[in-house]
């Protein structure tokens, strides 16, 4: 079965995340092939080319330009017109609003993946749900109770991302990690991974924070850097809010990092306490396979991830409540020894790249198992 994922590829981030997962890990699943559609140039497409897929460029979209639209779509036909795809994959609503037009006048077979939750009020959402897919694949449970919003009568399934396991770590590296930032190896380490939206709740983290200043020997480290205007205001204040709070000098901004399960490998406890839903959440499995206990707030995806074997979970915006969560492991090294021990096994349980990309390629081969009138006579013109 040969599949064509199209993603936007402008920003960097779960959905890039997981078809870059798709690429490297295609040789999980022999009867599924890979091949991606990008507008934008840029680390997503890079990171595909390194693992050695076809990456197709279909040119820069903008919406207020309807012409890049036309040569966009116009590109996307020619490739359909040249190749044979069993299914197409338009990742979230902006692929979905911009190619899936294109995909159905083909008469080719339509998949949608929704990656976040849908209120169908959004304009693009509005746009991309005019045009009906035969499929939708949905990235948690959460997610999935929202698709009723785009697509009521949609025949959907739930596909956890698959997650490649990352490591070993050794002792060394923890210890080499600690030293490049100069964090001892006796210091607790609270490690907070992820784009720079309010949502996450770095705020939040921050006044919980501020609670434990009393407390020694614990550190901070958040990582992230800004790829919008907006989220590069937000950077500024939260290391506003650090000072204000008296504890900038336990607080480490580190940026934008392409060694993320090295840092999180290094740390002791990994926290995101979202005050909006997370979709999924593909850093707490990265946190678990790290041997991380996840501290976070219930809701979203957390909920279908992170248990009382492997982490905490805390009402949102209760301060106190997360503060005691991070209190307690620092205090409690049995509690933190557990939940680090189950980590691992949680995180392949869920997210266990064989066997997600074969749920995968079984969804789409009992949706499109016959070869459909219009896709036999697209592969009969093709043939010519």
């Amino acid at each position: 079965m040969r599949v064509l994922h199209i993603g936007a590829g402008k920003l960097y981030g779960g959905v890039e995340t997981l078809l870059v997962t798709l690429a490297r890990c295609r040789d999980l699943c022999a009867d599924m092939e890979p091949e991606f559609a990008v507008c934008f140039e840029g680390r997503l497409s890079a990171e595909l080319r390194t693992a050695g897929v076809l990456v197709h460029p279909l040119g820069r979209v903008r919406v207020r330009q309807p012409l890049s639209i036309w040569h966009a779509r116009t590109r996307l036909r020619k490739l359909l017109a040249g190749r044979r795809f069993d299914a197409i994959v338009c990742h979230s609503t902006w692929p979905q609003m911009i190619f899936g037009p294109t995909i159905r006048s083909e008469r080719l077979p339509l998949v949608f993946w929704l990656h976040d939750a849908a209120n169908g009020t959004a304009w693009i959402e509005r746009w991309a749900s005019r045009t009906r897919p035969d499929l939708a694949l949905c990235n948690s449970r959460f997610t999935a109770s929202t698709l009723r919003n785009l697509y009521p009568d949609v025949p959907n399934d739930t596909i956890y991302y698959p997650i490649a396991t990352p490591g070993p770590f050794s002792d060394s590296m923890r210890q080499s990690v600690r030293a490049e930032l100069e964090t001892a190896t006796d210091v607790f380490v609270i490690v907070s991974v992820g784009r720079l939206e309010k949502w996450k709740g770095r705020g939040l983290l921050l006044e919980a924070l501020a609670l434990l200043r009393d407390l020694p020997n614990w550190t901070c480290w958040m990582v992230g850097g800004a790829q919008r205007a907006s989220e590069d205001r937000y950077l500024g204040s939260l290391k506003l809010t650090a000072a204000k709070l008296g504890i900038a000098e336990r607080v480490r901004f580190l940026g934008q990092r392409s060694d993320v399960a090295r840092l999180l490998a290094a740390a002791d406890v990994f926290c995101q306490p979202n005050i909006g839903p997370e979709p999924f959440g593909i850093v707490f499995i990265e946190a678990l396979f790290a041997g991380l206990p996840v501290v976070t707030t219930a809701m979203g995806g957390a909920l279908e991830i992170v248990d009382d074997s492997c982490g905490t979970l805390v009402e949102a915006d209760d301060i106190t409540a997360l503060a005691k969560a991070l209190a307690n492991l620092l205090r409690e090294p049995e509690t933190q020894r557990r939940q680090r021990e189950h980590g691992p096994a949680r995180a392949r349980a869920l997210c266990d790249p064989g066997r997600r990309l074969a749920q995968l390629c079984t969804t789409l081969n009992a949706s499109f198992s016959t070869v459909p009138p219009a896709t036999q006579i697209h592969m009969q013109r093709v043939s010519k």
